[in-house]
């Protein structure tokens, strides 16, 4: 009863001190409704690409496309090849793909002033346009994209590189010209392309790339395709190492690679590879760990080579023998066939760098969106696919000055930078872009604008 009394007397007290405060001025605020529609004129979301296109203009993009691709003047004509490539070039670095939403993009206030639309794109003259350029145009795209890439080496002042080569698969979702079934992790059963791709990792850039059917072969045309990588290396670079996973395990290549001077790393793939490994010799060389390394030369080698293979102790499993339950190691191995003069866990270790470039290509189509916009012609969609691709080099080089930002993904750059709406205003003849005051990342912003401009 007693303890009652005293909760009741300072629930009372509490009641009071609010009780005190009826005769005060309070603070009050009422929501306002806001109306809308949609009827706002030159606006635009993407307020970066104004000084990106500033950036693309010095590296003179833009004049280039309109010589590669030559649009003839008549009245049927209303945008030109220039034009209709640029409009693709910031439509990838926007996150934008598929015809429909490129056109209505191209309907943006800042994206017509930039490439001078008076309206935007028709979504099919882009499909007609493309499918015109034919193979010869992706091949004449692919050789412009090159130079660029080669200009971008000589100017790093890098003379050693690593070439990290991969593949990877691009589902398709329809009968596309040159989508077939093959190897396809992500949906089995699926059609799809399987483009190659090969990055200079100190760089973090696509030196060579190959958009191929999807029946086709991790390595196949590997020794074409490095060859021609060799060709796209500025005469500057002078030690290359190449890096790739066990699908290019292949004699001829190593043959190649050596022809050219070039130091190697892959990881090994043989059918018999888990008993070959149990045959072997292995030296303790940590707790758990275990290495080994022997000569080896398969059918048509012209030579043995050594293989380095690690084993690495992941747990316990209880088996039967003889009536007895008893605690059976379980390993996990990794095989190398490698040119550097290295330890087997150094290997090991330099192996592992390589997934990096995995992060890279996710990027390239996942962020940079190369090979998401499909027409019915395979030409027109290895172009595409070739501009994407260009996209996602613009994107690194553009951040290579700025570190801090080189390390961010494209999505994290296009966040705070690319995508910030804005107003545009005219007059005087001047065009200007009126953005929110109090950005957040106002600071970053304006530095990164003015690196592009160096």
């Amino acid at each position: 009863m007693f303890i009652f009394a005293v909760f009741k007397k300072n629930n009372q007290q509490t009641n009071a001190t609010f009780l005190m405060s009826k005769n005060k001025q309070k603070i009050r605020y009422k929501t306002q409704n806001v109306k809308h529609s949609f009827t706002g004129t030159k606006l635009t979301k993407y307020a970066g690409l104004s000084p990106i296109m500033n950036f693309i203009n010095k590296l003179k993009i833009g004049e280039e496309f309109n010589e590669l691709f030559p649009t003839e003047k008549n009245n049927a004509v209303k945008y030109s090849n220039g034009q209709i490539m640029l409009s693709l070039l910031l439509s990838s670095l926007s996150g934008v793909n598929r015809a429909v939403r490129i056109a209505n993009f191209t309907a943006d206030s800042l994206v017509q002033l930039l490439l001078n639309l008076r309206k935007n794109l028709n979504k099919d003259v882009i499909g007609e346009r493309l499918k015109k350029f034919g193979q010869q145009g992706s091949v004449l795209f692919q050789e412009y994209t090159f130079k660029k890439v080669s200009q971008w080496i000589t100017e790093s002042k890098l003379s050693a590189l690593t070439i990290d080569c991969d593949s990877t698969v691009e589902t398709v979702y329809g009968n596309q010209q040159g989508a077939e079934k093959g190897y396809n992790p992500v949906k089995k059963g699926a059609k799809s392309y399987h483009p190659l791709l090969a990055f200079v990792s100190e760089l973090k850039i696509v030196v060579n790339n190959r958009f191929r059917t999807g029946s086709a072969y991790t390595s196949n045309g590997i020794l074409s395709f490095i060859k021609q990588t060799s060709v796209i290396l500025p005469a500057t670079v002078t030690n290359v190492f190449f890096r790739a996973d066990s699908g290019f395990f292949s004699g001829e290549l190593f043959d190649y690679l050596e022809e050219l001077k070039w130091e190697y790393l892959v990881k090994v793939k043989l059918k018999n590879l888990h008993s070959l490994l149990l045959a072997q010799q292995w030296e303790a060389v940590a707790p758990g760990i275990a290495v080994c390394e022997f000569d080896y030369q398969a059918n048509h080698w012209k030579k043995k080579r050594k293989l380095k293979a690690i084993r690495t102790l992941t747990g316990y499993k209880e088996a039967e023998y003889f009536g007895e339950t008893q605690q059976v190691e379980l390993y996990e191995y990794a095989c190398y066939c490698s040119s550097l003069p290295l330890s087997v866990e150094q290997i090991h270790e330099k192996y592992k760098e390589r997934s990096t470039s995995e992060n890279w290509i996710e990027q390239v189509k996942n962020q940079l969106l190369a090979g998401k916009t499909l027409t019915n012609n395979f030409h027109a969609n290895d172009l595409l696919w070739q501009i994407g691709v260009f996209a996602y080099n613009l994107s690194v080089i553009m951040r290579y000055k700025v570190k801090k930002h080189w390390k961010e993904e494209h999505n994290t750059f296009r966040d705070w930078f690319i995508e910030l709406p804005a107003k545009i205003l005219t007059g005087g003849r001047q065009t200007k872009m009126k953005i929110y005051e109090h950005y957040y990342f106002r600071e970053d912003w304006e530095k990164f604008e003015q690196s592009l401009l160096v």
